[in-house]
């Protein structure tokens, strides 16, 4: 029996990168010898086992059969006989195909380490098509590796468009596809991996109101860019910067999907785009299973990020019905994130990058203002039931009112 260090910790460790989790592979082994050493079997598929002490994964060296659709439709073979290189050779890319023993050995049978140098993301076989979740799992190595200038190799390229164009995709469950959207948000290029869906024909399978953006024009004064696919990766990426919030890099990710409703004869103008765009945003989400959170800050995003950007010529009763509407009272950290949403909104388009975005000060300012209106006044000036909230957004509207007036008294009418 052997025992292998490999996958993500090998190569991150060639980078030099902070190693998360340690996966193990055994070669030799049969699960009664593993179950007679104290670990524990926790896998149903194939072998998988948790140490006695530790408890970090086992896996027994094995091969796999495709017998159906999908990441799941695979047959597996784990015996002692199964060799290491075997093992390698049904992992997706060959960076993911090196292993250490535990003297420190490298064993690098499809170039990893070469790829590695080169920066570049290649299967390590032609297998690679039989797994449809290679698709994903490829864009978000591209997303996380991108500032150290990995590059897709372009047979690689090639073998996702193939997969894209068959109906494999469609077999991922929305759990799983979720998941990789999630991992891919919470890393530092998102919109990286979105890029590479798109190019390789992918987005437009399993993204579908995403895809519809690309090629709707918007008007050129305010997006130099002019495409809204395009502008809506930059919004992602100028997210990425302003914020490690999940929600809100997901917000700003469908924040135009209205714009794809848009009719012909009105582009590019783009009409209640935010409001047009909520059933597409509630679709997604139930479609892909997204968490309510973040769902809830998507609508809330798309439906009032126009607002936001109008927000100093707002009326002090529409500020505090949008504060109303969103729940902030409740809810404060919304504003913040709605904030978020709407900077990276404003940047995301070329040229704009390093906008400054005083909408946000003046309305975190105007909400500070209401929450200084003391409800107990209210209570023990007599008012009862419904009239103590007539009462109460009656004295918000006063209190945003005075805070607009004197902002616009020392900086001017559109308080920049």
């Amino acid at each position: 029996m052997k025992i292998y260090l490999v996958g993500g910790a090998v190569r991150d460790s060639l980078l030099n990168l902070p190693i998360k989790d340690k996966d193990y592979l055994v070669v030799g082994a049969t699960p009664e010898q593993m179950l007679q050493l104290g670990y524990r079997q926790v896998g149903k598929d194939f072998p998988v086992f948790l140490h006695p002490k530790n408890q970090q994964e086992y896996a027994l060296a094995r091969t796999e059969r495709k017998i159906g659709l999908g990441y799941g439709g695979f047959s597996c073979h784990a015996s002692p006989d199964v060799t290491l290189e075997q093992d390698l050779l049904r992992r997706d890319l060959t960076i993911n195909a090196i292993a250490q023993d535990e003297k420190g050995n490298l064993y690098d049978p499809f170039n990893g380490i070469e790829d590695l140098n080169a920066r570049l993301l290649r299967h390590v076989s032609d297998a690679f098509v039989e797994d449809p979740l290679r698709v994903l799992r490829v864009a978000r190595f591209a997303a996380r590796f991108h500032a150290l200038g990995f590059h897709i190799a372009a047979e690689t390229l090639a073998l996702m468009r193939q997969i894209s164009a068959s109906n494999e995709l469609n077999a991922l469950t929305a759990e799983r596809v979720w998941q990789e959207v999630d991992k891919s948000l919470g890393g530092p290029h998102p919109e990286i991996f979105f890029e590479v869906l798109h190019q390789c024909g992918a987005l437009e399978v399993l993204f579908p109101e995403i895809f519809a953006l690309f090629g709707v024009p918007q008007p050129e004064k305010w997006h130099p860019e002019i495409d809204t696919g395009v502008h809506t990766l930059m919004v992602l990426a100028q997210a990425a910067l302003l914020t490690e919030d999940k929600s809100v890099r997901f917000s700003a990710l469908v924040h135009d999907l209205g714009k794809a409703l848009s009719p012909k004869a009105h582009l590019p103008k783009h009409h209640g785009h935010g409001q047009k765009g909520l059933p597409l945003i509630k679709a997604l989400c139930t479609r892909l299973r997204v968490p309510n959170e973040t769902r809830d800050l998507a609508l809330l995003v798309s439906d009032q990020h126009q607002n936001v950007h109008q927000a100093f010529e707002l009326r002090a009763e529409t500020i505090v019905k949008i504060f109303d509407k969103a729940d902030f009272w409740r809810k404060p950290e919304r504003l913040t994130q709605l904030i978020l949403a709407c900077t990276a909104d404003m940047r995301g388009r070329t040229g704009f990058e390093n906008t400054p975005y005083p909408q946000g000060e003046y309305l975190t300012q105007c909400f500070l203002a209401t929450n200084n209106v003391d409800i107990a006044a209210i209570i023990a000036a007599g008012f009862q039931g419904a009239e103590i909230k007539q009462a109460l957004n009656l004295r918000r509207i006063e209190a945003v009112s005075q805070f607009k007036q004197k902002m616009q008294t020392t900086l001017g009418k559109d308080g920049r």
